[in-house]
């Protein structure tokens, strides 16, 4: 094991999978003179080269169709968007093009591209660098969709999406760049893509959360404990497909269930996930299922109404407390 900052580890990744396999290649924003962006691509330049490490113009559709073309000719492109709020601009590309072109080529045509980049709030940046698309992205057939919260889970999910034959997106907050832990330095150390991890096991309630917002719900169950609640904490990892199984599992065992999500509320991952628990474990609940999200609103710039709008570990414990009848 090493320890290694999360864009360390992204890092590992990358230089392992190009190393391994000459058809995968980086382009992006920065990616190559600047090292990118938040430095995760910092050296790859000068050991594989610009046909490997490929800085373009602010153009994130013209990249990203690039990007599309050379994996259906058997290239396995990386493309970095400088943020997932910038990659709106990409859309077409990802949804209708990306996700698609297995489907409407009778499988003649393989897509195997990686979107990856930060996403979600960084602090004060305000409404159009602060948005959360995870949900977006899932509710598209022929995409995959991960979240890591660690940089362990960054490195292995990462080199599971590159090897992978279809289209994934790879959602990295950005506020997780400097985060450090425990990464295998094994160059096979992979996290299959569509299971979730158990990151603190409970008895008394299921806190099931992703991304940044799985560090808001270890922080809330760590308080707890001393207040003798016991929380088990689900790190789903993988949007699309979502580990059902590992979720209902626990419910079963816990009977309650809290779901943390930092996107707006309408139409998030966390309705659907109240919609599953319902569907397959109703008759284990003993509480209503309480979902916690950002709000339904724009982001602002004040930092007062920054915590105000995220989820945070003091308003996660008052809804554990209110399924778990402490209130």
């Amino acid at each position: 094991m090493a320890i290694m900052q999360f864009r360390e580890a992204l890092r590992a990744a990358l230089r392992e999978e190009m190393r391994r396999d000459w058809r995968v290649f980086l382009m992006g924003e920065e990616v190559g003179e600047y090292n990118g962006a938040y430095k995760v691509s910092e050296g790859l330049l000068a050991e594989f080269g610009p046909e490997r490490v490929i800085d373009t113009p602010i153009s994130e559709l013209g990249f990203a169709a690039i990007g599309v073309g050379a994996a259906m000719v058997g290239l396995r492109p990386v493309i970095e968007f400088m943020t997932f709020n910038f990659a709106l601009l990409a859309i077409d590309q990802v949804v209708n093009h990306a996700a698609k072109l297995r489907h409407m080529s009778g499988g003649q045509f393989a897509v195997p591209i990686v979107f990856r980049g930060p996403s979600g709030s960084a602090g004060q940046l305000a409404q159009q660098h602060s948005q959360s698309f995870e949900n977006w992205y899932a509710n598209v057939p022929g995409l995959k969709v991960v979240s890591p919260s660690t940089p362990r889970d960054a490195k292995g999910l990462l080199k599971s999406a590159i090897r992978d034959d279809d289209p994934v997106l790879v959602m990295e907050s950005e506020l997780m760049y400097g985060l450090k832990g425990e990464v295998p330095e094994d160059e096979d150390f992979l996290i299959p893509i569509g299971v979730a991890e158990v990151k603190r096991p409970g008895t008394e309630v299921t806190v099931v959360s992703f991304g940044k917002m799985v560090h808001v719900a270890l922080e809330a169950a760590k308080i707890l404990e001393s207040e003798g609640i016991s929380v088990e904490v689900i790190d789903l990892r993988t949007l699309r497909p979502l580990d059902y199984e590992t979720v209902i599992a626990s419910v079963k065992r816990t009977n309650r269930l809290v779901v943390v999500e930092e996107s707006w509320p309408l139409g998030g991952l966390a309705a659907e996930i109240a919609y599953a628990v319902q569907r397959w474990a109703f008759d284990y609940l003993d509480a209503p299922v309480v979902r916690l999200t950002g709000a339904d609103a724009p982001m602002a710039y004040a930092p007062t109404l920054v915590e105000a709008y995220l989820p945070n570990p003091k308003r996660l414990i008052e809804a554990i407390k209110y399924v778990t009848y402490r209130t």
